[in-house]
């Protein structure tokens, strides 16, 4: 089997459901042949499957020593949080996540400072990944965190909506948090080759209707936990896989990523914009849209601003302003 690279691959929660699947898929798919699971709790069993699945060319390792896992990483996947449960928000897991998360960029700086990327899936990622990055030293582009599943919830909910395939449909994306306040944009949408705009407010398609999708596909994790009784695990596998591919040189990655952002309009944060994902990291360009659509925007980034000064108060982050005494980069 012929894999992307033979750089390390470290998988951070590789105990859980959502780390045990993204060995399996970074395996299928390819990615590296040197891989390595990571947990507090003993990987050991996943990766006995992993070994008797087949994998033959694949060193695949486990430990709970982090020095071990860390050194020499060249790519980092960390679900390595607690899980969001029924009822619960991912805001609701801001302290908890993201004490685990400085945790892990103290260690990325001590262990592995030549790490190529790191993908942050546990929530909320969009603070657990701007933790992650100051404290690890890294540059913007080399910390991305996953809010994909937004807008392929939003592709597949149009797909079903007009019985197309999803492959018809073009142009979706949400932007912001990947949290209650995300902004969906319609406005750039064709399905079939036809506009979404020209569709929305007609009798196939009113205005309410639309309304719903858009409030369904905010409520999307929420609505997995109903379903499935717990979190979503294979989606955010598949998708955080395919993201650190496209670093390593594989498949372009067609869906946004949250990526750290300071610009005239947004400062210092991490959140979804429109974004190439390659193998130099992460670069994003401002999101365009209706007057509508740019305002859910600017709401989703104070929200975002409002709990990232959560963890000034918490102590978790320093003020803003003293951030690149610890990050250089920032």
């Amino acid at each position: 089997m012929a894999f992307l690279t033979d750089e390390k691959l470290v998988i951070v929660g590789a105990a859980g459901m959502i780390g045990s699947n993204m060995v399996q898929t970074a395996l299928t798919l390819g990615l590296s042949s040197n891989v390595c699971l990571y947990d507090v709790f003993s990987p050991e069993g996943v990766a006995e499957e992993m070994r008797q699945s087949g994998f033959d060319e694949a060193n695949i390792v486990a430990t709970t020593d982090v020095a071990e896992a860390f050194k020499d990483a060249k790519y980092i996947i960390s679900s390595g949080g607690a899980p969001r449960k029924e009822g619960m928000t991912r805001e609701d897991l801001l302290k908890g996540n993201c004490e685990i998360a400085r945790g892990l960029g103290e260690n990325i700086q001590k262990y592995c400072p030549d790490v190529k990327h790191v993908v942050i899936i546990f929530n909320p990622a969009d603070l657990t990944g701007l933790v992650t990055l100051l404290y690890s030293g890294l540059k913007p582009s080399q910390v991305t965190t996953l809010a994909a599943l937004d807008s392929s919830r939003l592709q597949n909910a149009l797909a079903k909506k007009f019985g197309v395939k999803r492959s018809e449909i073009s142009g979706y994306a949400t932007y912001g948090g990947h949290g209650e306040q995300m902004a969906v944009f319609g406005s750039h949408v064709e399905v079939a080759g036809r506009k979404l705009h020209d569709i929305i407010g007609t009798e196939e398609f009113p205005e309410a209707e639309w309304e719903q999708m858009k409030h369904d596909v905010i409520q999307g994790g929420s609505a997995i936990i109903k379903l499935r009784g717990r979190s979503s695990f294979q989606s955010p596998s598949q998708m955080s896989v395919e993201m650190i591919g496209a670093v390593m040189g594989g498949k372009p990655f067609r869906y946004p990523v949250g990526t750290f952002v300071k610009n005239e309009k947004y400062q210092n944060i991490m959140m979804a914009m429109k974004t190439v994902l390659d193998t130099t990291g992460a670069h994003y360009t401002m999101p365009e849209g209706t007057p509508e659509e740019l305002a859910a925007l600017d709401a989703s980034y104070e929200h975002l601003c409002k709990m990232r000064d959560e963890l000034v108060t918490l102590d978790i982050v320093p003020p803003v302003s003293e951030w690149s005494k610890i990050n250089p980069n920032l």
